[in-house]
């Protein structure tokens, strides 16, 4: 089997007052274009700004007490690549 043929889509999940959870395979880069390696195929992106380990999640959105509205009822967006 391919690389292409064994990734698995990406879904992002919105978590309530809290971060974004990423889940498959996903190139991820920083301001400059540079590669920023997740080091799991699940990974947690910070959305309150407060985190030191930008541009992941370290917990710090319950210290400062970050909140989000509630969303709408969607379904987790699912990205396939295209061929």
């Amino acid at each position: 089997m391919s690389a292409e043929a064994s990734a698995r889509p990406v879904s992002i999940t919105a978590c309530p007052d809290g971060p974004l959870l990423v889940r498959g395979d996903l190139a991820l880069f920083d301001d400059d274009g540079e590669p920023v390696q997740p080091n799991r195929r699940t990974f947690a992106l910070c959305r309150c700004g407060a985190s030191a380990i930008r541009p992941f999640c370290d917990g710090s959105h319950k210290l400062v007490g970050f909140r989000t509205s509630p969303p709408a009822r969607t379904p987790a967006v699912t990205f396939d690549e295209a061929p």
